[in-house]
């Protein structure tokens, strides 16, 4: 493909460029990368010390704006690509950066709502509570109510600056695949479209607040558990109002709060949650991160920010209980075959070493503590090793894994005493009752009922058809198989060339040998019966020669 020469995507081809051959050949980067064993030990990637070019890499990144910190977040998840400690320079990547003008937030608000802010509001907070790449948040009152109020406010432009950049950034994954193997492998292009669907996604606000609507439905029989609902009058595509959460991030806990707090069953009811969202809805809050899960006054764990949730599919719902149970339970080779099932794999696929070294990694946990003991390190060591071994996993298993990863932060900073793995064999049974029952409840089983139906009705006329036919002995049996003649006029040919090949050979040879022998008749100088052979196998070699390159295509064609 040709790049294009537009000022705005030569500025971003020149960021991406200048990035790749600063960071690209790093020595610790391309050893670690095929060095490394299965990505991460078994500590969690806080315990990690990032790498040197790796902390640089994220203030390059930070500095190139946005679009280019939420790519360097996106691949902070992506254990087949990179070694832990580039892993974790990138996970500390922070998108906050300096506020934006009132008046812009103003302007924003009312062109979205179509409503002047004075009207809308009584309170209006103009020092945002946070200020990130995408947008800023502000607490305000509802109009003629005591209501209090999140608003978020997207920064203007962001939208048409980032999708100018992010189709700069794909232009330049497309070029790398089209002329280079190690971009092909990695699937760069891939990459770039995953990263243009999740920034699509944080960018459409009324999404979001769908978003909030429907994790707060699925997840009300959770009463420890908070979702701000949206204000569907005061929320458009670029200005989302909702309840305002007032609480404590879940890591800055004072000792005196976790004194009157019961931090086990908060965890417990916090996981159980996460596991029906992804084994049972196939919807789920994508980035748990401690920022984004706060402790509220009334001692509830209140869930924010739902600009980034991931959809999983009902196969890969069975597959991924499959894979989480074997994973809790220490059973290597079922987590291989889960994976396998999972997974796509290429031609160079190992499947005897894939499951030897799965095994090493689930074995590995046996004697773990129970800080240790984190799904989320294992799930994305699972996605390590898949990559190792040439077997290609969607996309959901890496937000998955990243999910899982704060989710055990998360749950550690509750209860230091929390087992995931316990977590998950006690409410397997459940989830998989449950799975049960929508499926007996859903389409697919009106579907597969139907068809169960015609087939019985079918069945014993078709047998009557069978045994009739086989009493009168009309019972026939078609096998499509190989045209025998064919095959024995092919073989036959063949072998009539190799024999005459023989033939030839063995007159060249005599021939030779021939022309030692003093003869009183010669032809062209040299011993006459010894020429003759040679002109006769020579003859023949055309011959042969010329059968083997036209008649073949002469035949075919008259057939």
């Amino acid at each position: 493909m040709s790049l294009s020469l537009k000022p705005s995507r030569l500025r971003v081809y020149k960021d991406v460029i200048s990035l790749i051959l600063k960071y690209g050949s790093k020595a610790d980067f391309t050893e670690a990368l095929e060095n490394s064993q299965f990505g991460f030990g078994i500590e969690d990637l806080d315990d990690i010390e990032p790498s040197e070019a790796a902390e640089h890499l994220a203030e390059d990144l930070e500095k190139r704006g946005p679009t280019f910190v939420k790519i360097g977040q996106l691949l902070s998840t992506r254990a087949d690509l990179l070694p832990p400690s580039w892993l974790a320079g990138l996970q500390r990547l922070q998108d906050d950066v300096d506020s934006f003008d009132f008046e812009i937030i103003k302007e924003t608000i009312e062109e979205d709502l179509g409503v002047r802010l004075s009207t809308a509001f009584d309170e209006f907070d103009e020092t945002p509570l946070a200020s990130a790449s995408l947008g800023q948040v502000h607490r305000a009152v509802l109009r003629n109510s005591d209501k209090q109020v999140a608003v978020k406010v997207q920064r203007p432009d962001i939208r048409q600056r980032m999708m100018d950049e992010l189709a700069g950034i794909a232009d330049i994954a497309h070029f790398l695949e089209e002329h280079s193997d190690s971009a092909r492998r990695y699937r760069l292009a891939a990459i770039a479209e995953e990263a243009r669907k999740r920034i699509l996604q944080e960018l459409d606000y009324a999404n979001e607040a769908n978003n909030l609507n429907r994790l707060r439905d699925n997840l009300k029989k959770f009463p420890q558990l908070l979702i701000p609902s949206p204000i569907a009058d005061y929320c458009g595509n670029r200005v989302l109002t909702m309840d305002f959460v007032a609480g404590t991030r879940i890591t800055d806990l004072s000792g005196a709060v976790r004194v009157d707090l019961d931090g086990a069953s908060l965890a417990d009811e916090l996981f159980h949650a996460y596991l029906k969202q992804v084994l049972v809805d196939g919807f789920f809050h994508a980035d748990p991160h401690p920022g984004n899960v706060l402790l509220t006054r009334d001692h509830r764990v209140a869930l924010i920010d739902l600009g980034m949730v991931g959809h999983i599919s009902d196969r890969l719902r069975n597959l991924l209980l499959t894979l989480l149970v074997s994973i809790s339970e220490d059973r290597g080779d079922d987590v291989a075959e889960a994976a396998m099932k999972i997974g796509r794999p290429k031609d160079d696929f190992n499947r005897r070493d894939f499951i030897a070294d799965m095994a090493d990694v689930v074995n590995s946990r046996a004697g773990a503590s129970v800080d240790e003991l984190q799904i989320g390190t294992t799930v994305m060591q699972v996605t390590d090793v898949c990559a190792k071994h040439s077997l290609i996993i969607p996309h959901e298993m890496f937000m998955l894994g990243k999910m899982l990863l704060n989710l055990d932060m998360v749950g550690r900073a509750l209860d230091p005493n929390f087992r995931p793995d316990e977590a998950i064999q006690r409410y397997a049974a459940e989830i998989a009752q449950v799975r049960m029952k929508d499926t007996l409840t859903s389409g697919n089983l009106l579907s597969l009922l139907i068809d169960a139906k015609e087939l019985f009705a079918e069945t014993p006329q078709r047998i009557n058809r069978v045994l009739e036919n086989l009493s009168t002995n009309e019972f026939k049996v078609r096998v499509d198989a190989v045209d025998e003649k064919a095959l024995l006029d092919g073989i036959e040919k063949i072998a009539n060339r190799i024999t005459v090949g023989l033939i030839l050979g063995a007159l060249i040879v005599g021939a030779a040998m021939m022309m030692q022998i003093e003869s009183s008749f010669t032809l062209f100088g040299y011993p006459g019966i010894a020429m003759i052979f040679f002109l006769i196998a020579s003859a023949g070699a055309l011959l042969l020669a010329w059968q083997v390159l036209f008649g073949d295509d002469n035949s075919k064609s008259e057939k």
